[in-house]
């Protein structure tokens, strides 16, 4: 059994492959199809998530924009005239997902390990170079404060 539990609009789902749901509406056209966020992935019996899910993608199809049930809010005080009714209806997206599974992910593991060691090495440069701007410093002030 393969699913996903996927986040949009500030929601979260679990969905499988085929399945239609209604999430906010979302900024795609009708027939176009978006790749959702990924929180965590389950291929039978193994678990993918943390730094794992970059190889995840979870690809869905805009089946159709629509809007949900008019909710009706009503305000009223009594003895004293006040009455106000309004109402809501939510912008939805229907979507279908399309495909649900890891991706080759080597190009994204490559391109993570090569920060590391230039990270490391840009603190140790500064390091060095703070004691003679130090050194300079003091004579600086003195100069400009006499």
């Amino acid at each position: 059994m393969t699913y996903a539990i996927v986040k949009t609009g500030g929601k979260q789902y679990r969905v499988e492959q085929g399945q239609t749901l209604l999430v906010e509406r979302l900024p795609v056209g009708d027939g176009e199809s978006v790749n959702l966020q990924p929180l965590l992935f389950v291929d039978g019996s193994s678990v993918v998530d943390g730094e794992d899910l970059a190889k995840v993608s979870v690809e869905a199809r805009v089946v159709a924009h629509e809007r949900g049930p008019k909710l009706r809010v009503v305000k009223f005080k009594p003895k004293r005239g006040y009455k106000r009714r309004t109402g809501h209806r939510q912008e939805l997206t229907r979507i279908e997902v399309v495909s649900l599974g890891l991706a080759s992910g080597r190009s994204s593991r490559s391109s993570r390990s090569t920060p590391a060691p230039v990270a490391a090495d840009a603190p140790a440069e500064p390091a060095a170079a703070t004691p003679t701007e130090a050194a300079t410093t003091p004579t600086e002030e003195a100069q400009n404060g006499s």
